[in-house]
C-alpha cells in the first residue's frame, strides 16, 4: 500500500481526504498511480497539469516519473508563487 499525503490549504480545498492509500501490485511510476487511481486524484489534475505540485517520495523531491512501491509514501504539497507565475519547479 503507498500513502499520499496532502498538504496546503489549495489542495485541500480541492481534495475532501487528507491522506489517501492505494494498494498496488507492483512498482510504479507517481504519474501511472495517479492515473490508475483517478477517482481518487481527478480533482488534482488541474495542479498536476499546471505543475504546481511539489512531490517527494520517502521524504525526497521527486517528480511524477519517480518509481514507487508498497510501503512508499508519497506527500504532495501546493506550490505556487504569483511572482514566479508559469515556474516549472520540478515537474516539467
Amino acid at each position: 500500500m503507498i500513502k499520499v499525503l496532502i498538504f496546503g490549504q489549495a489542495l485541500r480545498d480541492a481534495i475532501e481526504e487528507q491522506e489517501i492509500e492505494c494498494e498496488v501490485a507492483e512498482p510504479m511510476t507517481v504519474r501511472s498511480l495517479f492515473e490508475s487511481h483517478s477517482e481518487s486524484f481527478q480533482p488534482l489534475q488541474p495542479f498536476l497539469k499546471s505543475s504546481q505540485l511539489m512531490i517527494t517520495v520517502n521524504q525526497k523531491v521527486s517528480t511524477l516519473e519517480t518509481q514507487v512501491k508498497d510501503g512508499d509514501t508519497i506527500k504532495l504539497t501546493h506550490q505556487f508563487h504569483p511572482d514566479h507565475e508559469g515556474m516549472m519547479w520540478h515537474n516539467p
